[in-house]
């Protein structure tokens, strides 16, 4: 049942970070974000990288990275998940 949740979790956060690259890459194409697609990928990313936004300024005006400390963030979430879950699975 445990390892199911995982398998789950797991997936879901791995296609969120496929979003969240995806969406950054849109970026570069003109017209791409203002898509329909566009559209419904912000309303799904957004929310989680707005926060990221506030406090992580761009550099120099123009280059933002904290869409990048967003996917490092996810990441080691994701490393402690699959921590909590072995430590869960061994008990």
């Amino acid at each position: 049942m445990l390892g199911l949740l995982h398998n789950i979790l797991s997936v879901a956060m791995t296609i969120y970070t496929f979003a969240i690259v995806i969406y950054i890459l849109m970026s570069w194409f003109p017209g791409a974000r203002e898509s329909s697609f566009g559209q419904v990928l912000a309303t799904i990313v957004e929310p989680y990288l707005e926060p990221f936004r506030k406090i992580i300024p761009p550099i120099g005006g123009m280059i933002d990275i904290s869409p990048l400390v967003a996917l490092f963030v996810l990441r080691f979430a994701m490393r402690g998940l699959d921590y909590l879950f072995s430590f869960l699975i061994r008990l």
